[in-house]
C-alpha cells in the first residue's frame, strides 16, 4: 500500500481510495491519537483538557461526507472538533493559531475538479505539519486498518464556530491597516469555491465597487470555467465593466491571479516583485530578501538585483517557500502559480490578503496595476503539463534525461529548463525559459516530445 500523504496532504477522487468516508474516519482517529498524547490535565478540576482541531472545507459536495466521518473519528478518540464550514484554506490556518487549537484540518482539493477532494493539515501555529508528524499519523492509519480499534470512554465534542467568518473578515482587513479602497472597481471571481462568501464582503466593507463572479456554488461547479484556472472569465468581465483590476481565486482561495484594466493577465512573478519593491520602499522587507521558487522568471531575479533586493530560491511548492522564510525570518515570498505569502499576516498563502495588498499599493500610489508591474523584463517562458499513467523516475528515462542535459548545456546562463512531477497530480511538468523565445520554444518542444515517447501520456 503506497504512501497516503503527498506534498499537500491526502488527495484523490472522492469516494475512491483514499478519499472515502471509511478512510476519513481513520484519519480523524489517527489525528486525535497523535494529539491526545500531548493532552494536559487541568489541576483545578483534575480532568483532561481535550485537544482541539479547527475543521474547514471548500464547497465540494463530497465535503459533507468527509467532514462527518473525519469529525466522528476525532470525537471517538477524545478530540474536540470546531467546525467552521466553507471557508478559505488560509482562514483555517489563521484560526487554528488565533484560537489556540492543536491542529487545523481543511477538506479541499484546491484547484482540482469537483470530483476530487483531499485533506490538508496544519499545526498549532497554522503551518503545514512536519514530515515526522505526517509519518506518525500515516503509521497509525495503516495500523488501524490492519487491527481495527475502538475509541475511548473520554469522548470529545463537536462545535460549530458561528463567528468564524467574522473573525477571518476582520483579520483580512487588518492586514492592510483597514486602508480604504473607495473609488476602486474590482472584478472578483471566487471560483464557486471557499471564498464565495467572505471575499466580496471584505472588498465591499473596505469601500470598493465589486463585480462578482463564481459566488454561486452548488457542490459540483467549483473551478468549473471560472476562478484562477480560467482567468479568461475575469479578463472578460474587467473589460465589460471597465474595472481597475481583476482578481481570481482558486477553489480554496490560497492562490490568486490578477489582470489589469485592459484584461491582460499579470504574471504573479510581477506581483511578488511589485510587493517586494513596496515593502523595501517602506523599510519593511525583512533581511531585504524575497523568497521564490525555481520556476520564477529570470527577469524577476534581474529586476530584484537592480533594486538591491536579494532573492532566495527554493524548490517548487509553497511549503518550501514558507520553510525558507521561517528559517531566515523573511516576511514576503511566493510562487509564480499564485501562492503569495505575507508571513506577518498569514501562516500560509492567502489569495484574499494578497489581493488586498496589491489594491492597497494601487490606492496609495495612484498607479494602475499595469504600471506597478512594469518594473521587469519578462523572459519568454513556455510550460506544459502532461497527464501520465505512471511516474517513472527521470533517471530511468534516458532520452528525456539526455535532452535535459543538452538543453542546460546549450542555454547556460541565458535560460534554463525544469522537468518535474507534480506533487498533487499524476502529471509531468515541463518548463523552458530563455532570453529569446525561439530558444525557449525549441527546447520546450524537444522535452515534451521526449517525455511523450518515454511515458504513457493520457489524452
Amino acid at each position: 500500500m503506497g504512501r497516503l500523504f503527498g506534498t499537500d496532504g491526502i488527495r484523490g477522487t472522492a469516494n475512491e481510495y483514499p478519499i472515502t468516508p471509511e478512510m476519513a474516519l481513520l484519519v480523524g482517529k489517527a489525528v486525535a491519537r497523535h494529539f491526545c498524547r500531548k493532552a494536559t490535565r487541568n489541576d483545578a478540576f483534575d480532568q483532561r483538557s481535550n485537544p482541539r482541531a479547527i475543521v474547514g472545507k471548500d464547497t465540494r459536495i463530497s465535503g459533507y461526507m468527509l467532514e462527518t466521518a473525519l469529525v466522528s473519528g476525532m470525537v471517538s478518540m477524545g478530540m474536540d472538533a470546531y467546525e467552521i464550514g466553507p471557508m478559505p484554506t488560509p482562514a483555517v490556518a489563521s484560526l487554528t493559531s488565533s484560537m489556540c487549537a492543536d491542529c487545523g484540518i481543511m477538506i479541499t482539493a484546491s484547484h482540482n475538479p469537483a470530483q476530487d477532494n483531499g485533506i490538508k493539515f496544519f499545526n498549532s501555529e497554522g503551518f503545514k505539519l512536519p514530515d515526522e508528524v505526517e509519518d506518525d499519523i500515516e503509521r497509525a492509519i495503516f495500523s488501524m486498518m490492519e487491527h481495527p480499534t475502538g475509541g475511548t470512554p473520554d469522548l470529545g465534542k463537536a462545535f460549530r464556530v458561528d463567528d468564524a467568518r467574522g473573525r477571518y473578515i476582520h483579520l483580512a482587513k487588518r492586514s492592510i491597516g483597514y486602508t480604504s479602497l473607495k473609488g476602486m472597481k474590482v472584478v472578483l471571481d471566487c471560483a464557486n469555491g471557499a471564498s464565495y462568501y467572505v471575499a466580496p464582503i471584505v472588498m465591499r466593507e473596505l469601500g470598493a465597487e465589486v463585480i462578482c463572479a463564481g459566488i454561486k456554488p452548488d457542490g459540483l461547479n467549483i473551478n468549473e470555467g471560472c476562478g484562477a484556472l480560467h482567468p479568461e472569465n475575469m479578463c472578460r468581465l474587467v473589460k465589460e465593466h471597465g474595472a481597475d483590476i481583476g482578481v481570481s481565486f482558486d477553489g480554496d482561495a490560497d492562490r490568486v491571479q490578477f489582470c489589469d484594466h485592459t484584461g491582460a493577465i499579470i504574471n504573479c512573478d510581477r506581483i511578488i516583485g511589485l510587493c517586494a519593491l513596496d515593502y523595501k520602499s517602506r523599510g519593511q522587507l525583512n533581511q531585504n530578501t524575497v523568497a521564490v521558487t525555481t520556476t520564477s522568471n529570470l527577469g524577476l531575479h534581474d529586476a530584484m538585483h537592480e533594486a538591491g533586493i536579494r532573492v532566495e530560491v527554493t524548490n517548487v511548492g509553497d511549503r518550501y517557500v514558507i520553510e525558507r522564510m521561517r528559517e531566515q525570518s523573511l516576511n514576503l515570498g511566493g510562487e509564480q502559480t499564485g501562492h503569495l505569502i505575507f508571513l506577518e499576516h498569514s501562516p500560509t498563502g492567502d489569495g484574499l490578503i494578497s489581493a488586498l495588498h496589491v489594491m492597497r499599493i494601487m490606492k496609495k500610489t495612484g498607479k494602475s496595476i499595469a504600471e506597478l508591474a512594469s518594473f521587469m523584463r519578462e523572459y519568454p517562458q513556455l510550460q506544459s503539463s502532461l497527464k501520465i499513467a505512471e511516474r517513472v523516475p527521470l533517471d530511468d528515462l534516458p532520452e528525456l534525461s539526455k535532452c535535459i542535459r543538452e538543453a542546460r548545456q546549450e542555454l547556460g546562463d541565458a535560460g534554463r529548463v525544469i522537468v518535474r512531477y507534480s506533487g498533487t497530480e499524476n502529471k509531468i511538468r515541463i518548463l523552458a525559459e530563455a532570453r529569446e523565445e525561439s530558444a525557449a520554444r525549441l527546447w520546450h518542444d524537444k522535452l515534451v516530445a521526449a517525455a511523450a515517447r518515454e511515458l504513457e501520456v493520457i489524452p
